[in-house]
């Protein structure tokens, strides 16, 4: 007998892989209502050691004080959050400003259980390139060093907001499965920021992972995109590689729709342009509005009766929703 999609959603471990709305920790209870296992904070963005420090601090004081919370090191540690009806926190950063010139701070952030890190954060940086740079270099030798690093240090090489060339270039380099934790796929919807079927097989052969992402201007041209548009991306990625490499980055962000004002979103979005961070072909201006039926987490139900209505296996949706991640999780962290 089939099963409904309130079983499958109850029973699955369910990871978003990139969760900046919790720069607002209190946001949690969102991702709970959702029935997420593991949710990934964004601790570290473009400051440097000491601000992300910080950061960092405060969630490990948040793990302290809340029973509901566990700090996740290892695939293990999320298997624990599910049974135990805890919610799983996986520290993430989305480039690597935080480690500055240093090789040991890669050491030093992992024993604090920062488990993944992106490369490049759209623009160039000391080890290569972002996607929406106007070169195309590779690894620079620092950015070499910092792969080894990584791969000793069992921290996750993330390739997402990276450049063509410098992510092929931690492939080849990597010793471990190198993942690209969210983007969506440039032949259905040809954002800059997504990525060519090229570089989705590159991953899929090295072992890692692609995350389906809900950014309106990653997902479709309209300014509300349908779970539908959400789902073609799936699909068409599940087709290329199959659905072992495919899994949730939805990155769900505290200046989207409902969570900021017009104003106030526009504020963040004209800071963004200024400082390169961002640029209008790939982020289109706000208001932000998500794939609709799953507009905040809390609503993530709608994706598991979506995925069912598409054809998508009880199986593989289990897949997409924790697995794939928690083999990776194995293979680096370990078990």
């Amino acid at each position: 007998m089939a099963q409904s999609a309130e079983e499958i959603h109850s029973t699955a471990i369910i990871i978003d892989a990139v969760c900046p709305l919790l720069d607002d920790q209190s946001l949690i209870a969102d991702y709970r209502a959702g029935g997420l296992t593991a949710i990934a904070p964004t601790v570290g963005y473009w400051y440097g050691a000491d601000v992300t420090l910080r950061t960092v601090g405060s969630w490990h004081k948040l793990l302290r004080e809340r029973d509901d919370l566990l700090l996740v090191r290892s695939a293990a540690d999320i298997r624990r959050a599910k049974a135990q009806d805890k919610t799983g926190v996986i520290l993430h950063f989305q480039g690597p400003a935080p480690i500055e010139d240093s090789l040991d701070l890669i050491d030093a952030f992992k024993a604090l259980g920062v488990g993944v890190m992106q490369l490049a954060y759209n623009v160039k940086n000391r080890l290569g390139d972002g996607c929406e740079e106007r070169t195309d270099a590779g690894l620079s030798r620092f950015g070499l060093q910092v792969i080894e690093r990584m791969n000793q240090a069992r921290m996750i090489v993330d390739c997402s907001h990276t450049g063509i060339q410098t992510t092929m270039d931690a492939i080849e380099h990597s010793s471990a499965p190198v993942i690209i934790s969210h983007a969506n796929a440039k032949s259905v919807y040809p954002s800059p920021r997504n990525i060519s079927d090229e570089m989705i097989k590159a991953i899929a052969a090295n072992g890692g992972t692609i995350g389906v992402v809900g950014f309106p201007g990653f997902v479709s041209a309209d300014k509300r995109p349908t779970i539908g548009q959400f789902i073609d991306h799936i699909a068409h990625m599940c087709d290329l590689v199959g659905t072992q490499h495919i899994t949730l980055g939805i990155d769900y962000y505290g200046h989207q729709y409902p969570y900021a004002d017009d104003r106030a979103a526009m504020t963040m979005y004209e800071s963004a342009l200024a400082d390169n961070s961002w640029s209008p072909n790939a982020y289109p201006p706000p208001p932000h509005f998500f794939p609709a039926g799953i507009e905040t987490p809390k609503t993530m139900l709608a994706l598991t009766e979506a995925l069912l209505r598409r054809g998508f296996a009880a199986d593989d949706i289990r897949k997409i929703y924790g697995e794939n991640l928690l083999r990776i999780y194995e293979t680096i962290w370990g078990e």
